[in-house]
């Protein structure tokens, strides 16, 4: 078999549905977010306002951050020397961690190289060592989540997204006396709805269940600290884990899980996603602390997010560009073709300096293709009004449908 050809083959049929990914080689200016230099093929360059980082609240930018990952280099030097069994455990590891499990309100914390890695490591841990283990997992769970599962090799039971009703259907229908795990998301990154989380805990309750909580896209924006929906809920206390990203509203990289101490400890010592990948380095440790510090203490970010995504909303309606409505900050702009989609995102980046990416299958169904805009504090009323009016133009130049006011 001729395997170049057979790639080849395979990349084609993507370019042609309009699915290829094509990545934005992006400067970022420190201090000047959400602005960046785009350097294309030719060798030249051009300015672009970034529209759908998830750095959310510009903090990967923020003095508060950089100089905390500065000082800490100047410390301790750059890589944090190999995997925490090995090398050892770097103090700024266990700052964070601190820091981590007094946000969520738990006894403690465990950071892991990504939020996907986090997911992966800690279901995954969880499933296979946790003797007849059944997982109820939302039908809208994020990727990570579901190779979790799928490593874990427990039985797994796929209850209809953000239905409690559903769940209580297949909880009731298994063994009361097999362990159970809960699994969800706060807000969904596509869609931007949220889930009920209350009512899902009364369920899990009710059956015995564990709940496990990914907050990857609620930290930093949500609640009075930062601590996500389940801390603006007041639920943090139910959920038996927390999982979240430092990568995100916090700016820098790395994932997390926080719960009681047996817990964490438990997936610490058994789980090889943990065990055999290089730490995190300490400057990156000592950012993700000094930005989730910062941000429990102060409203100023979270309030200005939502006033830019509320600004956005209103706008976009205004012109009649159909976005999906939403509790969140997560601003859905429907196409609903793949290959026009692909098209507006091309020429909003090469002909008005907007980069935002085109979301196609198999990341969302097949005709609900869209533009994912992710509206930051640091996003000015001119940026605002210039990005929907090029939306605007471009509806017509592709005799879009428009949304009714």
């Amino acid at each position: 078999m001729d395997m170049n050809a057979y790639f080849k083959k395979a990349l084609a049929e993507l370019h042609d549905a309009g699915n290829y990914r094509v990545f934005a080689d992006l400067e970022r200016h420190c201090g000047g977010f959400p602005r960046a230099t785009r350097h294309r093929e030719d060798g030249t360059t051009h300015e672009v306002t970034v529209w759908c980082s998830n750095d959310y609240l510009g903090m990967g930018q923020s003095p508060i951050v950089t100089d905390a990952m500065k000082a800490t280099i100047d410390k301790c030097g750059a890589g944090a020397g190999g995997t925490r069994n090995i090398s050892g455990t770097n103090h700024y590891h266990v700052l964070l961690e601190q820091e981590l499990a007094d946000l969520h309100g738990k006894e403690s914390a465990l950071i892991f190289t990504s939020g996907y890695v986090s997911n992966w490591a800690s279901l995954g841990t969880l499933g296979s060592r946790i003797p007849g283990c059944i997982i109820y997992s939302d039908a809208l769970n994020h990727a990570s989540m579901i190779e979790g599962i799928r490593h874990s090799r427990a039985e797994k039971r796929l209850w209809k997204h953000n239905s409690p009703e559903d769940l209580d259907r297949l909880l009731s229908q298994d063994d009361p006396d097999r362990p159970k795990l809960v699994a969800f998301e706060s807000v969904y990154s596509m869609d931007g709805d949220v889930a009920p989380i209350a009512e899902i805990c009364d369920v899990a309750e009710k059956h015995g269940a564990m709940t496990y909580l990914d907050e990857v896209h609620g930290v930093g924006l949500y609640g009075p600290r930062g601590g996500g929906i389940a801390e603006r809920e007041g639920l943090m206390d139910r959920v038996t884990v927390i999982e979240g990203t430092l990568g995100k509203a916090f700016g820098v990289m790395g994932g997390y899980i926080t719960a009681s101490a047996d817990l964490c400890d438990f997936v610490r010592s058994f789980s090889s996603g943990f065990i055999f990948s290089t730490a995190i380095p300490p400057a990156i440790a000592a950012g993700a602390a000094a930005s989730i510090r910062h941000l429990k203490d102060s409203q100023m970010e979270r309030m200005r997010h939502q006033q830019r995504v509320a600004q956005v909303r209103a706008r976009l309606d205004a012109a009649g560009v159909p976005h999906m409505p939403n509790p969140s900050h997560i601003v859905p702009v429907m196409v609903g073709d793949a290959v026009k989609c692909k098209w507006i995102s091309d020429l909003l980046l090469d002909n008005y300096g907007i980069y935002v990416q085109p979301i196609n299958y198999p990341t969302v169904p097949e005709g609900t293709e869209r533009l994912r805009l992710t509206p930051t504090p640091l996003h000015t009323d001119a940026d605002i009004e210039y990005l929907v009016n090029a939306l605007n133009d471009l509806w017509s130049q592709c005799a879009l449908s428009r949304a009714i006011a």
